[in-house]
């Protein structure tokens, strides 16, 4: 009866197939060529995983050399399919409107734990190792993983929140619509808070909102490079770049304004507006910074701080071409362009879309 079935293969008269199948798997299920004919049967009806399981059953568990080879085969065609419908629904994301628009996929941290499953099933679906997938995924913090057309990333990024890998995607646009206020200092704190700030156009003035709009807390450090001469190993005069130094920023979240307020260590004037810091001038910068931020904190007790820009930007820096079309926003003396500042931008543009 398995000759009859492989004629009616051939002819392409699968509902004959399907019915002497149906007999044969009653008399002999475990029989290697009824699996492979079922797995074929699966193949030609569309239901390729049920078809990748058996060819993969086959080859753990046959020795029949003619079987293993029409297995591997199998399995070919259905990576061939595979590949050819990723590439439809790819060109099918990116023709939607807006879906040309650069973007960032960014990946969430993922407990230890699930992790051999959840590499397993990135590896699937970004088509690479299982090794290289583990070290992909982050533990802590975010990592940016993939820059491109967005309708591209929202494929993949949909596929792997559906593998319970946390994830997500914004275009490059959402992050610089938003506005940025440099905050030079608090002129008074109550229930509403007022700041006299410069806005993007660098004009002066003051804004007025109330604490319980603020819905997000950005820190972190950002170098400051110097060039030193120091001594290479052969005795010799050498110049080179060191971090001599960190900038402290902390980011205020305002999205129902679309604007976010922007303290830095270096730009606040601490003997100005309200005294929040008791003899100031008397004080170091880093002193007064922390009374600041301490103080930030206690008018914030229930908005979550985001403090892993250093992971990130870990992960972001060698992404030259996207961090370039970032404007950063940051007025830090440079002696030579550096990325960590669109970095710290896109991480408090990213947690502000998100």
């Amino acid at each position: 009866m398995i000759e009859q079935v492989a004629i009616a293969f051939d002819n392409k008269d699968y509902e004959t197939a399907a019915t002497l199948l149906k007999q044969l798997q009653q008399e002999s299920p475990e029989h290697p060529w009824v699996q492979f004919y079922l797995g074929r049967l699966h193949e030609v009806s569309g239901n390729y995983q049920d078809a990748e399981k058996i060819f993969r059953q086959l080859l753990r568990d046959t020795r029949n050399t003619r079987i293993v080879t029409l297995a591997r085969q199998g399995l070919r065609r259905l990576q061939e399919i595979e590949q050819e419908e990723r590439q439809r629904a790819i060109a099918q994301a990116k023709s939607e409107p807006n879906n040309t628009e650069v973007g960032v996929l960014i990946l969430e941290p993922i407990n230890n734990e699930l992790k051999p499953e959840a590499s397993r099933k990135f590896a699937q679906i970004m088509q690479i190792d299982p090794y290289s997938a583990r070290l992909t995924l982050p533990s802590r913090g975010w990592r940016l993983y993939r820059t491109g057309q967005v309708g591209e990333l929202k494929f993949y990024g949909e596929q792997l929140q559906q593998a319970a890998i946390p994830c997500f995607w914004t275009t490059i646009t959402a992050i610089q619509q938003i506005q940025v206020f440099q905050i030079k200092y608090f002129s008074q704190s109550q229930l509403k808070a007022t700041v006299v700030c410069r806005n993007q156009a660098n004009q002066l003035g003051s804004l007025t909102f109330d604490w319980s709009e603020v819905t997000a807390r950005i820190v972190g450090l950002l170098p400051i490079f110097e060039q030193v001469v120091d001594i290479d190993a052969r005795g010799q005069l050498e110049r080179k770049t060191q971090t001599q130094d960190y900038a402290q920023f902390c980011d205020l979240h305002l999205p129902g304004r679309r604007c976010i307020l922007r303290l830095c260590d270096g730009g606040y004037e601490f003997q100005q507006g309200l005294e929040i810091i008791p003899q100031a001038s008397q004080n170091t910068i880093r002193i007064n910074w922390n009374s600041l931020s301490n103080w930030i904190g206690q008018q914030l007790p229930q908005v979550k701080t985001w403090s892993d820009f250093t992971l990130f930007a870990d992960t972001a820096l060698d992404h030259k071409e996207i961090l370039g079309q970032i404007e950063s926003h940051i007025h830090l003396f440079r002696r030579e362009e550096t990325n960590w500042d669109s970095a710290f931008h896109l991480y408090s543009g990213l947690a502000f879309v998100k």
